[in-house]
């Protein structure tokens, strides 16, 4: 699993209950990319992949979140909605964080135990 990550767009393909779902992607793989993540925006269309990350904070945010915390396979650990102005608490096991618009995640069937693809 020693996947070279780059910033870029791509798919993000979830593997859940309903079958595979498609969204599309941002991967934020530098540290820049990671820093600045949704700041200063008002909507997302898709979702963001953070990587490497084991949590977020929502500071200067405009809009709240759904965050998913995934492990090295892209297995969901868990699921969050967090508002504008808190810091998320790291997860064990974290390898990336996936963030959408507050509401997406559970209407693309994102929930722990849910595994996750991703097309670049």
């Amino acid at each position: 699993m020693g996947r070279r990550w780059q910033d870029g767009r791509g798919t993000l393909v979830i593997h859940g209950e309903r079958g595979d779902v498609s969204v599309p992607l941002e991967v934020a793989a530098s540290y820049r990319a990671r820093t600045k993540g949704l700041l200063g925006r008002d909507s997302l269309a898709g979702a963001m992949l953070l990587t490497p990350a084991g949590s977020v904070h929502t500071f200067r945010m405009r809009m709240p979140i759904d965050v998913a915390y995934l492990d090295r396979r892209l297995n969901v650990i868990a699921v969050r909605t967090m508002p504008p102005g808190r810091l998320g608490l790291p997860r064990l096991r974290s390898r990336h964080v996936l963030e959408a618009e507050a509401g997406a995640l559970a209407g693309w069937g994102v929930r722990a135990g849910v595994r996750v693809t991703v097309a670049v």
